[in-house]
C-alpha cells in the first residue's frame, strides 16, 4: 500500500502545508487534509506510513464528537459527499484522510495537558524538578502518574523548528488573563474526559497538544484532538511506571532515528521498511481500540 505524502488538487485553492496536512481554502470553509507524512524531532521523514492520515483523521473525528458537549469545535463534515463541488474529482483520495472545517483565528500557544510524567517534562523533572516552571514533588520516577494534571502551553514553531515550552504567565502576556483561564480550564476538562474513555478501551493518555481559535470572540476546539501524532498513548496492560513505556505512536521511529545518531536536522534519513510497517500497525491498533473501526 502506497503512502499519500503529498496532495495536489488544481481545481482547489492551496493555502499551506504542514506538517501531516495539507490545507485549501474552499470558499466559506476550509478543507484540511490529513496526509501519510511523518515527522520526528520536528523534521518531515521523507518517506509517510501507509494509511496514516486515515488514522489521524477517524481518530480526531472520534473525539471531537466525545466532547463537542464540553466546547464546540470546528468541524462542519468529514463526509466527503457532503463537500463542496469543486472537491468532487479528488472525492476517492480525500475520503476517510480529510475534514471540512471552519475558519478560525488560532492562538499563539498550542496547549498541552500532562497526566503522566514522560518526555520532556521527565526530563525537566530530572534536572530542576519542575516542568515548564511547575514545581512537582520530589521522587516521582520516569512515567509516574502525577498528582494532578498539569497545564503547560507552548509556542508555535514553524516546520523544523521546535516549538519552545512557556510559562503559563507568558500565555497570559500573549492571550490575556480571562481567555488563558478559559483555555486552561477547557483543556484539562477535555483531558480528563477523554482519559476516562481511553481507559475504558484499555489505552492510557499520558499526556496530549491540543489547539484552540476563535470565531468571533467566541472559543472552539480545532485542529487534531488526542490522535497518536499529538498525544502519548500507552497500552494499559503493560503500564508499569519507572521506565519508558510502550507506546501506540512513532517511537519506532523516534528510536531508530536516535540509534543513528540523527541530528534532528532536515533533511530526514531513509528509514527501513521494518520501522514504517511497525509504526503503521500501532497506528492502526490505536484506531481500532479506540472506534472499533479498522481503517483501509
Amino acid at each position: 500500500m502506497n503512502a499519500i505524502t503529498e496532495t495536489n488538487f488544481p481545481a482547489l485553492k492551496f493555502l499551506k502545508r504542514g506538517k501531516v496536512r495539507d490545507i485549501y481554502d474552499v470558499g466559506e470553509y476550509l478543507l484540511f487534509v490529513a496526509t501519510d507524512r511523518l515527522s520526528a524531532f520536528d523534521v518531515v521523514m521523507p518517506q509517510g506510513i501507509p494509511s496514516k492520515g486515515k488514522v489521524l483523521t477517524q481518530i480526531s473525528a472520534f473525539w471531537f464528537e466525545q466532547t463537542k458537549d464540553i466546547i464546540p469545535n470546528h468541524v462542519v463534515s468529514t463526509n466527503v459527499d457532503e463537500f463542496p463541488a469543486a472537491c468532487a474529482p479528488y472525492a476517492e483520495t480525500l475520503r476517510g484522510r480529510s475534514m471540512l472545517v471552519k475558519k478560525s483565528n488560532p492562538l499563539s500557544v498550542e496547549c498541552i495537558v500532562r497526566g503522566y510524567i514522560s518526555g520532556s517534562g521527565w526530563n525537566d523533572y530530572r534536572t530542576n524538578g519542575t516542568v515548564c516552571g511547575i514545581a512537582l514533588p520530589p521522587g516521582l520516577v520516569e512515567s509516574q502518574k502525577l498528582p494532578e494534571l498539569i497545564f503547560t502551553p507552548s509556542t508555535k514553531a514553524e516546520i523544523g523548528i521546535h516549538d519552545e515550552n512557556i510559562s503559563f504567565n507568558e500565555m497570559i502576556a500573549r492571550e490575556g488573563k480571562e481567555r488563558s483561564e478559559q483555555v486552561k480550564e477547557v483543556a484539562i476538562k477535555i483531558f480528563k474526559r477523554a482519559s476516562e474513555i481511553a481507559e475504558s478501551k484499555g489505552i492510557i493518555i499520558a499526556d496530549t497538544k491540543m489547539e484552540f481559535g476563535t470565531i468571533d470572540g467566541k472559543l472552539l476546539l480545532i485542529d487534531e484532538l488526542l490522535t497518536p501524532d499529538s498525544s502519548r498513548f500507552w497500552p494499559r496492560a503493560t503500564y508499569s511506571p519507572g521506565k519508558a513505556q510502550n507506546s501506540y505512536d512513532k517511537q519506532f521511529v523516534r528510536d531508530y532515528l536516535l540509534s543513528i545518531n540523527f541530528n534532528k536536522r532536515p533533511p530526514g534519513p531513509v528509514m527501513p521498511d521494518e520501522i514504517l510497517k511497525k509504526t503503521a500497525d500501532l497506528y492502526q491498533q490505536a484506531v481500532y481500540q479506540l472506534t472499533g473501526k479498522h481503517v483501509a
